[in-house]
């Protein structure tokens, strides 16, 4: 790819982001639009939903930039979770890092590199190829290769010195939180599953009996699991009818009311939706009170085991309960609303073939990714192109649309198939057997950074010149000489991917272009009432992959082609401002992991560190440098021996709270005047929703009647 190429696709993305940004900030002052990008808002009655419109709403204006800066990351703690602070840390920390590579890497690196004359490019500044302005360009042997051995060192160094800052900066938010929250109903329980019963006892008496002899004096509760499939269903069809009713009923368009009752309310004589909604609502209620009473004794082998303090759930936790290891085993609890009460519906047999098949259906779609892989590559290669599709000769001879071709379609469409990926990697951890949507959702996570890499990265580096000789990877000494020569040779593409799927996919996330076409196209055919918008949740399996990948690409061309870095730089400072925004005003925690993604990204950046070294002392061989080579040899070991030290000193952690941490919150919660009122929440906050009574009230006078039965699981739990 030349230069000009390159400046077309940031041409082409940089207009489209500013036109993102003119239409939210434009948009976003509409009153039609306030459920599309401010839900959360909403949902806390924290902005008046049907403000009056004004003419200065039609101007954009940069005031949203001032009000996602403003709030501290207090602020944003209580407002929004652990999580969400981590998930901003995620950016702080890539900014910092990549803020000195690119003073780094363009302000040492790129002269090198484009000084050197080893390509031999004569041609003006645009028809430039990128290879230019890479290590490619320096001669072989040249003495300024010990310029780019130096900066490899020292920004491991800064790296290695940033994520342990980081690492113990969470870490000690971690901390913090557990001292300044109230009791919460998952720190006192465990999950107990594969419950063996005696003959003659139930799965609540044997845990009953079991926990009452051996921790008699922390064991409070416990609430057994029941096969509910069939009851949530009927629920959640009762629930959808009783909000059609309410809809129904706060409409004031008589004639809307009334519909045939025959096929496609095109036939037959004419009813009372609401009469019509009613009785069949009162038939649910009656399925689902009998459903109940019926599923009251066919108990699963688990139970939710609740105790008096934090550190008696610690310890049932971390003590192994029986003689046979795979029969009551403990893990942490989720906490109430994060359970995914499907999962205990399998037995274990059905959970480990699922788990069979989620690893087949995961390598059936790397396979299948790389038909896309195949087709990207072949628009980078215009020579390639023209002796596939002999007929496009002519058009690829105009110099725009070479250009576009080259610069800009290649990483759109790798875009296009790859935002397909989370929600099927999210289906695929969903038939898993997780205990919790959070589980489900860092299992998506790592499955999707895990396809990302290996997909876009590697697949696209192996499917060049270094493809056929895919067989040396069986010869571990051939590996970095052969990654020398092919990562290079891919430079100008991922600059190009980063600047189409970064820049493009953070502005678009701001406009939230297809939430705001299904807004209006409910609007408009539905007449959707505004009360039944849903607040989303925070994307974290889809984002926090595509924001490691980016570090990854940063991290592995420092060295090969520093002209990526600050096409990064642009896109974390974009990033971190509109995910500020979008978390303030657009995303809801629905349930916490306390941090649980950080590790996913102390590991990724320490696979990037140790890539960039294999493919530098490559680099070095191949560049006819060998003592610069052999001496970059201690440096993964080095990075690696980091990385185990900072495993045992902060991942510990992330599994499981000290018992120092425990016993000192456990002596707060004696002081605690309303522990007793949490003992007895306690008690009944994991039992499943569905098995609670249900209870549909509706008041003809009024559109927000709430559903009872919602209002008393949310104060259960």
């Amino acid at each position: 790819m030349i230069l000009s190429a390159l400046l077309t696709s940031v041409g082409i993305n940089l207009g489209l982001c500013l036109l993102f940004f003119t239409l939210y900030s434009i948009l976003r002052k509409q009153p039609g639009n306030i459920t599309v990008y401010a839900p959360r808002l909403v949902a806390e009655h924290k902005i008046n939903e049907r403000r009056q419109f004004n003419l200065e709403s039609l101007l954009p204006s940069p005031g949203w930039v001032r009000q996602a800066w403003q709030p501290t990351e207090a602020e944003l703690l209580s407002l929004l979770g652990l999580d969400a602070v981590v998930f901003m840390r995620i950016f702080i920390f890539s900014m910092r890092v990549f803020s000195f590579a690119t003073i780094v890497g363009i302000g040492i690196l790129l002269p090198i590199n484009y000084l050197g004359t080893q390509l031999s490019d004569d041609s003006e500044l645009t028809d430039k190829s990128l290879d230019s302005f890479s290590i490619s360009n320096v001669n072989d042997g040249s003495n300024w290769l010990w310029i780019h051995f130096c900066a490899a060192y020292i920004f491991s160094g800064v790296v290695c010195y940033l994520l342990y800052y980081e690492y113990s900066y969470i870490s000690d938010k971690m901390i913090n939180c557990l001292y300044s929250c109230k009791p919460l109903p998952h720190d006192f329980t465990v999950l107990v599953r594969g419950i063996s019963t005696s003959l003659g006892h139930t799965v609540s008496e044997d845990v009953e009996s079991f926990f009452t002899e051996y921790y008699s004096s922390t064991y409070l509760s416990h609430s057994v699991v029941r096969r509910t499939s069939k009851l949530q269903s009927l629920i959640s069809d009762a629930d959808k009818l009783y909000r059609k009713l309410a809809h129904l009923k706060s409409n004031k368009d008589t004639p809307r009311r009334f519909k045939r009752e025959g096929l496609l309310g095109l036939f037959g004589r004419q009813v009372d939706l609401a009469d019509h909604y009613e009785k069949k609502l009162d038939d649910l209620e009656q399925q689902v009170r009998m459903e109940q009473s019926l599923l009251a004794g066919q108990e699963v082998p688990a139970a939710f085991v609740s105790f008096k303090s934090r550190f008696g759930a610690a310890t049932a936790l971390h003590i192994q309960q029986r003689i046979n290891p795979t029969e009551w085993v403990t893990e942490q609890a989720p906490e109430p609303q994060d359970i995914h009460w499907p999962f205990f519906s399998a037995s274990f047999l059905r959970r480990w073939i699922c788990n069979l098949a989620v690893v087949a259906a995961c390598i059936a779609i790397t396979i299948l990714f790389l038909i896309p892989v195949v087709i990207v590559q072949g628009l980078t290669n215009l020579d390639q192109l023209g002796t596939w599709f002999p007929f496009l000769e002519g058009l690829l001879e105009i110099t725009f649309v070479s250009e576009v071709i080259t610069g800009y379609l290649p990483s759109l469409i790798l875009q296009l198939f790859l935002s397909l990926i989370p929600p099927v990697m999210v289906v695929l951890s969903s038939v898993q057997g997780y205990v919790a949507f959070s589980q489900i959702q860092k299992s998506a996570c790592i499955k999707v950074l895990l396809f990302t890499i290996w997909n876009i990265f590697f697949a696209n580096v192996l499917s060049g010149s270094a493809l056929y000789r895919v067989n040396v990877f069986l010869e571990p000494t051939k590996i970095p000489a052969v990654l020398a020569e092919a990562v290079p040779a891919q430079a100008s593409f991922f600059i190009a991917y980063v600047v189409t799927s970064g820049w493009t996919s953070v502005s678009s996330e701001l406009f939230r272009l297809l939430p705001l076409i299904f807004h209006f196209l409910a609007k408009v055919f539905a007449k959707k009432d505004a009360e039944e918008f849903k607040v989303p949740q925070i994307p974290y399996h889809s984002e926090i992959p595509k924001i490691i990948f980016f570090g990854v690409l940063g991290i592995t061309y420092l060295i090969l082609a520093p002209l990526i870095l600050p096409f990064l730089l642009i896109y974390y400072c974009m990033g971190y401002i509109v995910y500020r925004n979008q978390l303030l005003n657009v995303y809801v925690s629905k349930y916490e992991t306390s941090g649980k993604f950080w590790p996913i990204v102390h590991s990724s950046t320490i696979f990037s560190l140790v890539l960039m070294h294999i493919i530098a002392i490559g680099i070095f061989g191949l560049k006819s440098l060998p003592l610069a080579s052999g001496l970059m040899v201690p440096l993964p070991v080095l990075t690696l021996l980091f990385n185990q030290y900072c495993q045992k000193r902060f991942l510990p952690l992330f599994k499981a709270y000290p018992a120092e941490c425990l016993i000192k919150k456990d002596k707060e919660d004696q002081n605690d005047p309303t522990i007793g009122e949490f003992y007895n929440r306690l008690a009944t906050a994991y039992e499943d929703p569905a098995m609670k009574p249900t209870n549909y009230l509706l008041s003809t006078d009024s559109c927000s009647t709430p559903l009872l039965r919602s209002a008393e699981v949310e104060n259960l739990a």
